[in-house]
């Protein structure tokens, strides 16, 4: 097994970034993050953490702090969108036990990204293998046979490697592979928090899960947050002519409830509910897969090379994932050896997670005949995937 003594540029301090300098760290690295933002302050509101990439966490001594101040639902359940009937479930952690650690390996937890970010950055600040410069602007990457350059604001940084973990508009991915634009998907998020001792009034079934109510041309998901103070709530509505990206453009009550008007009153009554400084809306972009993840002594992670779109609920967890594999790789191969084996070891798996979380943009939001087939369907359909991703150990590969 290789020491990993390699200096390495981590660029974006997200849930990817972050994470990847933590596994890189413990393996013996030097690592820098560079971050655009004056100040790691997580824009959105909650994200749904599977068992597979809680494995990571856990290695990383994260674990026992996460379920502090996460949630810990007790199923996954898919709704109809009018009558409210059941469609599938997958039970997480019930009376008899977590069932997600029993039959996964790690337990299920929803959390604020905000929390999340806070739990990784003061990780971050207590390893001395890393250091963290906010406020940096990315402007050039050069790289020579033995070394990266990268020039930013604040001056130049060399390192024998680079990871791009900026993002769906990467500028490391930019530089290294040229521009390449988003596609806008056709989709509009909103998100808004409503607090729990309000949405339990509103809500006629369990509070502490993550719901997913499916109808014609738009979804609606809601799961606890905060260690269950607050219900998260998400909604996916079919639009073409609105393609703003922002996740700080504000909404309005009225034209969220005008989006779920005729279906099921406890929906109105969460909208009606949600904190009014928390309903924000943005248009969902994603890429297709990428065939080249890099060059030389330049890769990149997460939404930088893979980004999907939320229908699986798995963007933080592919990032998380890709950072355990891609500092396994490093243990086992030398720059830029363990960067082609790493984008050859994530390229299938991730590819798999965007393009069903694209398909599911359309199987969730079917109407009519073809919604009652698929229906029929879903709960074996849900085993076989939720089977798929939860199982996966990344700490097991390369």
């Amino acid at each position: 097994m290789r020491k990993v003594r390699d200096k390495i540029i981590v660029v974006g301090a997200g849930i990817g970034g972050l994470t990847a300098a933590l596994c890189l760290a413990r393996c013996g690295a030097e690592v820098q993050i560079i971050e655009q933002a004056d100040a790691l302050t997580e824009v959105g509101a909650g994200i749904q953490l599977s068992p597979n990439c809680i494995k990571v966490l856990r290695l990383l001594g994260l674990e026992s702090v996460l379920l502090q101040i996460a949630s810990r639902p007790v199923q996954v359940r898919i709704r109809h969108w009018r009558s409210g009937a059941q469609i599938a479930e997958t039970p997480l952690n019930g009376t008899d036990g977590d069932q997600a650690e029993q039959r996964y390996g790690a337990p299920y937890c929803t959390i604020h990204r905000a929390d999340l970010i806070t739990l990784l950055a003061t990780a971050v600040s207590e390893h001395a293998g890393v250091s963290l410069h906010t406020g940096v602007q990315v402007h050039q990457i050069r790289q020579t046979d033995a070394a990266v350059n990268v020039s930013t604001g604040a001056g130049n940084f060399t390192a024998d490697a680079v990871i791009g973990a900026d993002g769906i508009h990467s500028i490391v991915r930019a530089q290294v592979l040229g521009e390449q634009a988003a596609r806008f998907t056709g989709h509009v998020a909103w998100r808004a928090l409503v607090p729990m001792s309000a949405a339990a009034k509103v809500l006629q079934s369990e509070t502490a899960e993550v719901t997913a109510w499916w109808g014609p041309r738009r979804h609606f998901v809601h799961y606890p947050v905060r260690r269950g103070e607050w219900l998260n709530c998400v909604c996916i509505v079919e639009q073409a002519g609105w393609t703003e990206e922002s996740w700080r453009r504000t909404g309005t009550r009225s034209e969220l409830l005008g989006e779920f008007a005729d279906w099921h009153a406890e929906l109105s009554g969460l909208i009606q509910a949600a904190a009014s400084d928390s309903l924000f809306k943005w248009a969902l972009y994603d890429r297709r897969p990428l065939p080249q993840w890099g060059k030389h002594r330049v890769t990149l992670l997460g939404d930088a090379c893979h980004p999907m779109l939320p229908f699986m609920a798995q963007g933080g967890a592919m990032a998380i994932e890709d950072a355990a594999i891609l500092a396994n790789c490093l243990k086992s191969a030398a720059i830029p050896r363990a960067f082609l084996r790493y984008a050859d070891l994530r390229r299938a798996r991730t590819t798999w997670v965007q393009q069903v979380s694209r398909r599911n943009g359309w199987v969730y939001h079917l109407g009519g005949p073809v919604a009652w087939a698929r229906n029929q369907v879903a709960p074996w359909a849900m085993q076989r995937t939720t089977q798929t991703l939860f199982q996966f150990n990344p700490l097991t590969v390369a």
